[in-house]
């Protein structure tokens, strides 16, 4: 708590605080609500130096797309999304640098806004689809040489599964007592000739600016839950391909049990959602897809589903070095949910359609 106050006096000199509390939810970095006596409310967070080799990229990142957008603004757009913004400190910077060497940055909050463990309705599936395909819509012309690639590697499945072989080889002559862990390793067997599915068509395949982790609690959705107003969390912010957003929105999304069950074979992915996402998508940004892109659409889901599920257990295995736990066993049960996500997903190939 005290470097986070020393973030705050880097940033905001001489301001009043009335309260600093940890935000709980992410499985990555450290935040914090900040409310300052004036009422003013911002995000303070410290980047994870086991994610982000250069932090210094991410906040670089996300400064040169919020100035793009704020220039866009003076525009006509033809849809609406609301941003959060870096705190410059009095000298200009972006970053502040603890005694560690961590990286913090500030953001203003969104008021007026709350978060959704899981998508309720088809209507609430159509709101999430609009703001990605909005999302993707105003970055369209941003050129992708403009951003820094945060995380070299990002959705490249077929690396997920070469680390996962390596952590699994060192583990050969250790008995398992965990059924599950026997679960996850058939899983992963039964699918390994697909990983390189999307490499194989990269070429043509639509690339823009992409979010990089739009599941469903990065969405900020309106004080009723009705409409989605804000995309957060956007430290994965790179050039990619549209089909990673789409996938992991739509494994996240259409997920009606959450991703943190008691019981992951309970776990289905569910088509009315699926189809609520993809016209809401089709709204904003339909046109940005190719003929590939859409007769990939389904791989793309499973596979990510598969390939997060790959990443769980590997750092299961490893200790749980990546993803926060509060529990030693949590990451492989989270794997487990996106092994049986993407079972159910694979089964339902003929009746998923745009």
């Amino acid at each position: 708590m005290k470097a986070a106050r020393s973030a705050l006096d880097f940033f905001l000199p001489g301001r009043p605080v009335s309260a600093l509390a940890p935000v709980a939810g992410g499985n990555v970095n450290d935040s914090f609500q900040v409310r300052l006596a004036s009422g003013r409310r911002y995000i303070l967070q410290k980047l994870s130096p086991a994610v982000f080799a250069r932090p210094e990229q991410v906040i670089a990142n996300l400064s040169t797309v919020t100035d793009y957008l704020e220039q866009t603004e003076r525009k006509e757009r033809s849809c609406l999304i609301r941003f959060p913004r870096l705190i410059r400190s009095p000298a200009g910077e972006t970053a502040f640098i603890d005694p560690m060497g961590n990286y913090w940055r500030l953001l203003t909050w969104i008021e007026n806004t709350r978060i959704m463990a899981t998508i309720g309705s088809c209507e609430q599936g159509r709101a999430v689809g609009r703001l990605l395909g909005c999302f993707h819509q105003v970055l369209r012309d941003l050129p992708v040489d403009e951003l820094y690639d945060p995380l070299p590697g990002f959705h490249h499945t077929p690396t997920y599964l070469h680390r996962y072989d390596q952590v699994a080889g060192r583990r050969q002559d250790r008995a398992s007592p965990d059924g599950r862990e026997q679960q996850c390793a058939v899983f992963i067997d039964q699918f390994r000739d697909r990983v390189d599915i999307l490499e194989k068509h990269r070429r043509s395949l639509s690339a823009s600016i992409i979010h990089g982790d739009p599941k469903v609690g990065n969405f900020l959705f309106d004080a009723g839950g009705e409409q989605a107003v804000s995309l957060i969390d956007l430290d994965t912010l790179m050039p990619g391909l549209l089909l990673h957003d789409l996938g992991d929105c739509l494994r996240s999304c259409c997920n009606p049990a959450g991703e943190e069950v008691d019981s992951p074979q309970s776990v289905v992915f569910d088509r009315h959602l699926f189809a609520a996402v993809m016209a809401g998508y089709g709204e904003s940004a339909i046109d940005l897809l190719g003929e590939t892109d859409r007769a990939l659409l389904i791989d793309a889901v499973f596979l990510i589903s598969y390939e997060l599920g790959i990443r769980f257990f590997t750092d299961y295995l490893a200790g749980n070095v990546y993803f926060k736990v509060k529990r030693p066993d949590q990451n492989l049960q989270r794997a487990l949910v996106q092994f049986y996500l993407a079972a159910s997903i694979d089964n339902q190939r003929r009746v998923l359609d745009l």
